[in-house]
């Protein structure tokens, strides 16, 4: 009897481990969904169901966006409960029938079997966007965030899963593109747009090798003098088929590929070396500035020191450059503390975009930050609108109580460089002075011009 009570326990001891294993094996221990395996296996037997019915199948691909950067400002574990309250959003918008999945990361998926109409998946996605554009509420803390949501179906877009797959990413792929918080059908553009990707990523990874980069320059002036002692270096491809190539592009190509990291390391380097020049001809104090992506950082763990290495042995002074970053570099205490040998290199900081992303004076006060850009939205319209009015003017006035100084990004009319230096603001940049140029351009042209309009009063520029 002892001995089939010891069996019945092993047998059942077995069973619940095989479920638990089966169980870890197939859904997500976070957010409890089905994962990417079991996604799949669903996938297949959905389209199989498809296949005998006759009736379509929807796929979405949900890409939560901004979720790093609240991730990153609250903390992993604060960004684990917005993934379960994001994961329970979702599944309260879709039918007992569809499969909710997380795939990893920030990145859901729904399977919408047996669909008889395009409006229902049109009023799912809707009503996932909405419900995630709602706040929330994480413990003392409120995020906002969005979602992008891609749509392929089954078969219309494709017969095999794993194409029907990478159609609803490029869906997705556009709803980015087209400013978030948005759904996108597939369709065959797409496709072609995803080749002419493909083929501008290959043509990438062989342009610097053939010195196809070039780095322009646009100059930032002093609003108070008129001076031109600073100037921003701006990497511009040129393409020997293609043409001139916009770096809005190639710049996220080289993200994704890796890329970044020796095309960036190129154009510091560059700067570094115009910066010399520059000095010992125009202005002792000439610095220029090299944008830096969170991507360098985040792909090359030494890049910082690296830079700062070469400032020594260039034997360049630290101040001879700054480095611009996103606010959301700030929020992110790994990639800080990579950040901070800037700072004791004597490297000037500068926040590129300021008002556009997640941060707050208090961050750049601690980080020791030189230079706030404010972005070009705020001063498009700077003529007529007085909520940009306001919100420049206080950006300029806490920055300055903090002992930072302010560049007006896209200053292109003089009632908008006017009001700038009404309200303080240290410097300007903009079609106003001159578009990005090569070197010899600015040599020639942008430095005499600027220079002589220094002789003359601020208001009389045109």
């Amino acid at each position: 009897m002892n001995s089939v009570l010891a069996v019945g326990r092993d047998l059942s001891d077995r069973m619940v481990f095989e479920a638990t294993i089966w169980k870890q094996a197939n859904f997500d221990a976070l957010t409890h969904l089905p994962n990417r395996q079991m996604f799949h296996d669903r996938l297949d037997h959905e389209a199989r169901m498809s296949d005998r019915s006759g009736r379509p199948m929807g796929l979405m691909l949900i890409d939560l966006d901004r979720f790093k950067e609240v991730n990153d400002s609250l903390g992993h574990d604060t960004g684990d409960i917005l993934l379960i309250e994001a994961a329970r959003r979702i599944t309260s918008c879709v039918r007992e029938s569809d499969t909710v999945a997380r795939l990893g990361g920030d990145e859901f998926t729904v399977i919408l079997p047996e669909l008889d109409d395009s409006e229902s998946i049109e009023q799912i996605a809707k009503t996932i966007i909405g419900t995630l554009a709602e706040p929330f509420r994480l413990g003392p803390d409120e995020a906002f965030i969005s979602a992008s949501i891609g749509i392929a179906l089954y078969p219309q877009d494709a017969r095999e899963l794993d194409v029907l797959f990478k159609n609803a990413d490029q869906a997705m792929y556009a709803a980015k593109s087209a400013g978030r918080n948005r759904f996108s059908y597939f369709t065959p553009d797409l496709q072609v747009a995803a080749e002419k990707r493909l083929r501008l990523t290959n043509d990438l990874r062989v342009a610097l090798q053939a010195e196809q980069f070039r780095v322009y320059y646009q100059p930032i002036v002093d609003l108070a003098t008129g001076e031109i002692y600073k100037a921003e270096a701006l990497i511009r491809w040129l393409h020997p088929e293609r043409g001139p190539i916009s770096p809005l592009d190639f710049i996220a190509l080289a993200e994704e590929t890796g890329l970044i990291v020796p095309i960036g390391d190129w154009v510091f380097r560059q700067a570094v070396r115009q910066a010399r020049q520059w000095r010992r001809r125009f202005h002792p104090s000439f610095q220029l500035s090299v944008n830096m992506s969170p991507a360098q950082i985040r792909q090359d763990n030494l890049v910082c020191i690296q830079w700062s290495e070469y400032l020594m042995r260039e034997g360049m002074p630290g101040k001879s450059v700054a480095i611009e970053i996103t606010e959301g570099l700030l929020l992110d205490a790994e990639l800080k503390e990579k950040l901070l040998t800037f700072r004791d290199a004597g490297i000037g900081i500068s926040i590129d975009d300021f008002g556009t992303g997640y941060s707050s004076l208090a961050y750049l006060k601690r980080f020791d930050i030189d230079y706030l850009k404010i972005d070009r939205s705020f001063v498009q319209n700077l003529g007529f609108d007085a909520d940009n009015q306001a919100l420049c003017e206080a950006m300029v006035m806490l920055a300055h109580k903090l002992g930072l100084k302010v560049i007006a990004e896209g200053v292109e009319t003089t009632d908008q460089r006017d009001f700038l230096v009404a309200v303080g603001c240290d410097f300007a940049q903009g079609f106003l002075y001159s578009e990005p140029v090569p070197s010899d351009q600015f040599e020639a042209r942008v430095w005499p011009t600027i220079k002589d309009a220094a002789d003359d009063e601020v208001h009389d520029w045109s």
